[in-house]
């Protein structure tokens, strides 16, 4: 049986108290936005990234090979764009609402990303996110080399933080949440003890009977037995101050003091 959030009659999704750990995608489910796809449009390839993005956010491409055929396109532009990049992004409707609503009930916030440290970090410290994960773009002499440092954070790797966050925290998995919209969001909104598929590809609707088909995220607060706290002004540009980045960045980083270590 499928639930829609976003209809009248939305079921509690909790019976009892709230969830301790919210976990999200970031990329169209946090943000508005496909951070690879605004970089792209420096490069000049946008059209051919945001082709390759679709398939694969439907499962028709292996997520792994298909990130480093577009970031393969973003060779040579200069780093300065992940400011640019940073003062375009518009937190979803409703995100920082529910993010809100899950810290006014004790819990904490997490996303995990196929996207990049060098957006997501300030990203997560400007909403007060309290976990993420994210791929690293190298850098020389201040381009970008077309390559991905490190790991890509796949789909099992956004299981692992999930359960490692969630272990951390002494969470049980039943009391966690999983939202995304894309393929590779699939085995964690299954993992979690509560998956929501968030305006989601027509291949994750299919597996995923929680969703959300409206994009704005605080929908998901009264089901997931949560009230909302203070409301900041959604659909708001994120306020991030200058970073330097350093030269051989770790993998996984924090927010707010928590790390996966993968």
């Amino acid at each position: 049986m499928t639930h829609h959030l976003d209809e009248p009659g939305a079921p509690l999704l909790f019976t009892s108290g709230a969830p301790g750990l919210v976990v999200t995608d970031v990329d169209s489910t946090l943000i508005t936005q496909e951070v690879i796809e605004e970089l792209a449009e420096v490069a000049g390839t946008r059209e051919r990234v945001a082709e390759i993005t679709s398939r694969a956010m439907n499962g028709e491409l292996d997520f792994a090979e298909s990130l480093r055929e577009r970031v393969a396109t973003l060779r040579g532009v200069p780093d300065s764009v992940f400011g640019d990049v940073l003062a375009s992004i518009t937190p979803t409707e409703g995100a920082r609402e529910l993010i809100d609503a899950v810290h006014a009930a004790g819990g904490h916030f997490g996303v995990v990303s196929g996207g990049f440290e060098e957006v997501v970090a300030p990203l997560a410290a400007s909403l007060g996110i309290d976990f993420y994960a994210a791929n690293r773009l190298e850098v020389e002499d201040g381009v970008l080399t077309g390559r991905v440092l490190g790991r890509i954070v796949t789909s099992q790797v956004k299981v692992e933080c999930l359960r490692e966050w969630a272990s951390s925290l002494g969470v049980p998995m039943a009391r966690t949440v999983a939202i995304g919209d894309g393929a590779n969001d699939i085995p964690m909104m299954h993992e979690a003890g509560v998956g929501i598929a968030f305006c989601a590809k027509p291949a994750v609707r299919e597996q995923v009977s929680v969703q959300l088909n409206v994009a704005d995220l605080s929908l998901a607060i009264a089901p997931l037995g949560l009230a909302p706290a203070q409301r900041a002004p959604s659909g708001s540009r994120v306020s991030v101050s200058p970073m330097r980045w350093p030269s051989q960045p770790s993998f996984h980083a924090r927010a707010n003091s928590r790390i996966c270590a993968g």
